[in-house]
């Protein structure tokens, strides 16, 4: 009877108390900030001492950044969608972007996050070395594949990445708007048509002349037009002169 009984597994028990610890550095990132976060009070709420973080992780640093990687990666390695459709594919990896954003509770662990770097050379560092430049890189590469399949212009990919997650963020850190799929839309198509060929030969019939839309919604109608944060033509009223002005009577 005894000869059936296994002895525990370390590697599970290991694994277990890894998953407790990273929950427990996102929830209490989350809740309390970077500044107040004690590795104390992790090991606490995971249930393990405080000797067996130190023994996987050197700081705190680093072990907050591996609770945001285990967030954004999950078991897997981040990569950018190729299905050889560049417009689907960037709609689907700024979703993947957009929904932990407007998820309450990775929100505040992620603005916790934000502020932490600001402050925190080497956090700030080791974040851009392990996530931000590996995953930008894969973004320009799949923009750049787009510009060798002839779908885009190349000669403002770098500056075209930037307006792309940059609208995205700069929404979510201001909150000026909400983080919307109708949005998501929006941001792709002012991307790509940004990119669109400059001539008229190399833009399909389908594509739209964002420069010509609004050239021609300039009519002198009271009103001044602009293009929206989604491309849409806005009217944006304006005080009406005074009728003595307008005949040129004082």
């Amino acid at each position: 009877m005894a000869g059936n009984v296994k002895s525990p597994d370390p590697t599970r028990r290991n694994e277990r108390s890894r998953q407790a610890i990273l929950t427990a550095t996102t929830e209490l990132l989350g809740e309390v900030g970077y500044p107040k976060l004690a590795v104390e009070a992790i090991a606490s709420r995971a249930g393990v001492g405080k000797q067996t973080i130190y023994r996987w992780w050197p700081d705190k640093g680093a072990l907050v950044l591996d609770a945001y990687l285990t967030l954004v990666q999950g078991e897997g390695e981040l990569g950018f969608p190729d299905t050889g459709d560049l417009e689907a594919d960037l709609r689907t990896a700024l979703r993947s972007t957009v929904d932990p954003l407007a998820d309450s509770g990775f929100e505040a662990f992620y603005r916790a996050l934000l502020t932490a770097i600001q402050g925190d050379a080497k956090l700030s560092a080791e974040l851009d070395e392990r996530l931000m430049r590996p995953w930008l890189e894969a973004t320009r590469a799949r923009f750049r594949a787009g510009a060798e399949a002839g779908q885009i212009d190349a000669a403002d990919i770098d500056d075209a990445v930037d307006l792309y997650y940059g609208a995205v963020y700069y929404r979510w850190l201001l909150r000026t708007g909400p983080l919307t799929d109708g949005f998501v839309e929006s941001v792709v198509r002012l991307v790509l048509r940004a990119l669109r060929f400059r001539s008229g030969a190399g833009r399909d019939e389908g594509q739209v002349d964002v420069d010509a839309r609004f050239d021609q919604t300039q009519e002198p109608r009271g009103a001044d037009v602009f293009l929206d944060g989604v491309g849409e033509p806005v009217q944006h009223a304006l005080p009406q002169r005074p009728e003595s002005l307008r005949s040129g009577g004082g």
